[in-house]
This record gives C-alpha cells, sequence and structure tokens, in this order.
C-alpha cells in the first residue's frame, strides 16, 4: 500500500497503537512521493495548544508578548515536502478549523499577518484514537475526518504480526554489527 499510495499528493491518515510505526510509514511514503522538500514530523500532542498553532503556521513581530522577530512555520519548513503531523486527534476544535482550511485553500495565515501565504507540502496525519468515533462523539470536526482520511493506513502491533520479529532481529543486528564493527550472523534459533 506505501508503494501504491506514496507518489500521490492525497492526504493520508495513519492509525495504529503507539509503537507500531506510524511514523516510519510517513517517510516511507514522502520518499517514494517524489518531493524534493523535507520530511519534517510535529508531534501535536507534546505540544501545549497555545504553542501549536504558532509552531505549524509561523508568526509575525508583534503577534504576541516575545514575538520580536518573524518566524516561519513548519509548514513553510516543510514547503515542497511532506508535514507529519502525529497525535491529530489530540488538538482543540480551534485548531481543526484551522487544519480544514489549510487543506481546502492550501494556504494559511500566520499568527499576527494579515496576508495568507501559499503552501504546498503533502499532509500526512496519525493517531492512536479512533477519529471515527471521535466525530460520533462530537470530538473531532467531521469535515476534516474526511479531508485527512483519503487514504487510511491501520497499522497493526507487533503482537498481531509475529512473522516480523525475525526480520526486525535481522535489522537491528545488522545495525548494531554496523555501530559497533562486529559480523554477529544472527541468534540462535532457541532465542528467536
Amino acid at each position: 500500500l506505501v508503494g501504491r499510495f506514496g507518489p500521490t499528493d492525497h492526504p493520508v491518515l495513519i492509525r495504529g497503537e503507539s509503537g507500531t510505526g506510524k511514523e516510519l510509514v510517513a517517510e516511507a511514503l514522502h520518499a517514494l512521493s517524489g518531493r524534493t522538500g523535507p520530511f519534517l514530523a510535529l508531534n501535536c500532542g507534546a505540544i501545549p495548544e497555545s504553542l501549536l498553532e504558532s509552531e505549524l503556521f509561523g508568526y509575525k513581530a508583534g503577534a504576541f508578548t516575545d514575538a520580536r522577530h518573524d518566524k516561519p512555520g513548519r509548514l513553510a519548513a516543510a514547503q515542497g515536502g511532506t508535514l507529519f503531523l502525529d497525535e491529530i486527534g489530540d488538538t482543540s476544535a480551534a485548531f481543526q478549523v484551522r487544519m480544514l482550511r489549510l487543506l481546502e485553500e492550501k494556504e494559511v495565515q500566520p499568527l499576527g499577518s494579515v496576508e495568507k501565504v501559499s503552501t504546498d507540502c503533502r499532509i500526512i496525519t496519525a493517531t492512536n484514537r479512533d477519529i471515527g468515533e471521535m466525530v460520533e462523539k462530537g470530538e473531532f470536526r467531521r469535515d476534516l475526518y474526511y479531508r485527512i482520511n483519503i487514504i487510511r493506513f491501520q497499522l497493526p502491533p507487533l503482537r498481531e504480526r509475529m512473522e516480523d520479529v525475525a526480520l526486525l532481529v535481522e535489522r537491528c543486528i545488522k545495525k548494531m554489527n554496523s555501530i559497533k564493527g562486529r559480523a554477529l550472523a544472527g541468534v540462535t534459533r532457541e532465542a528467536m
């Protein structure tokens, strides 16, 4: 599915428990996209709501106390690339309105600015929450859900894909051999 949808510019919603590799899938989609700009990630749940909009959209000098200089946001930094917004389900209704506008109009208005700025970046979102259920409860905007849910990936946890354990062990051994300058061939059958 990553190979099929990577080359598109459609928004993607990646759902799965913590640790299932949502950001790795987003990076793979970006790598296959043909976009020349960077891949940038922003964890929406890790940034206080008051800072999230300025971090994403940027701001103009004087927009708030201590805003002495213009600061471009992550959207500007991701120009021509991909912006990965993790934990989109943890955002406020006000932020969701701004995200909807971004997806509909492909432009943003930095805080404190009266002018809109065009943006060209693919938006990939992720969450460990059931946004469809949140929509039904009125906790997430239905119109934004439809905009980010064009392509959806549901990542199963490792406990449901045990066949991947051997591949992960092999990758870890190769990586550690490279870092430590070793030549460990693998693990015993019993260890596996």
